[in-house]
């Protein structure tokens, strides 16, 4: 089972930046997608990033697309999520998670269209204000 414990959160004004970071242990972190969850106020939860173990391709959905960046160190059991030009709607708080990977005879890919998050830490808040 893995357990994902994230840092990082903060309170910044719009245009600033954060960098989440996402410590990762237990013995399926290799083989798993790693990304982040986020749920704005009064709306569903929200899958925002995703990296594969393998190559370490992403996958942002188009909300956050050129302005947030993941990224992994494996020496280090850690994923990152820098967060720039930061608006009042990225406030929430922010879910490091797991998936399965999807797999296609010997292909597999962690891209956000095809795999399913199952596993999230406790979060970290990011708010932003004007």
């Amino acid at each position: 089972q893995l357990q994902l414990v994230e840092s990082g959160g903060g309170s910044v004004q719009a245009g600033g930046s954060l960098r989440l970071s996402c410590k990762v242990s237990g013995n399926t972190a290799r083989n798993s997608c790693m990304g982040w969850l986020r749920q704005a106020p009064g709306k569903g939860r929200e899958a925002v990033a995703s990296i594969s173990p393998d190559d370490g391709r992403t996958t942002y959905s188009d909300s956050v697309m050129g302005r947030l960046t993941i990224s992994q160190d494996n020496s280090k059991n850690t994923v990152y999520l820098q967060l720039d030009n930061l608006k009042p709607a990225d406030t929430a708080p922010y879910y490091c998670a797991a998936a399965r990977p999807w797999y296609s005879g010997q292909v597999r890919s962690c891209a956000l269209a095809l795999i399913q998050f199952t596993v999230w830490g406790q979060g970290t808040q990011v708010t932003v204000s004007v």
